[in-house]
């Protein structure tokens, strides 16, 4: 399934939400590119919204792992929201779960990190 993504811009966070499967694809390198715009542009949270997210390759590990690296250069943090069961299993298996902090909800991270 094709990766398709929504930026929403707010004042405190970036929220990225992604739709198909993770893969790191040619649409890999845009993703970066977001969390460099928002390190450029002052943000410290990225809220990535995995909700919709069926399927994370090695790759799209990689990804995440690459875009977190790069906030926490500049003292920020990327945020994981609404995995799905199977994503929550991927994360435990890979002990990613104890890298990112990974809330229930958007509204959750919104109210932690605001």
């Amino acid at each position: 399934m094709k990766l398709t993504y929504q930026l929403d811009k707010e004042e405190k966070a970036y929220f990225l939400h992604i739709q198909g499967d993770l893969i790191g694809d040619e649409v890999g390198p845009k993703l970066v590119e977001m969390v460099s715009d928002a390190v450029n542009d002052g943000v410290r949270n990225f809220v990535v919204d995995l909700s919709e997210v069926r399927y994370i390759s090695s790759s799209g590990i990689g990804l995440l792992i690459t875009m977190l690296t790069k906030m926490r250069n500049v003292e920020g943090e990327v945020y994981l929201t609404s995995p799905s069961d199977h994503v929550k299993k991927l994360l435990i298996i890979t002990k990613l779960n104890n890298i990112f902090t990974v809330f229930d909800t958007v509204t959750e991270a919104k109210e932690k990190i605001g």
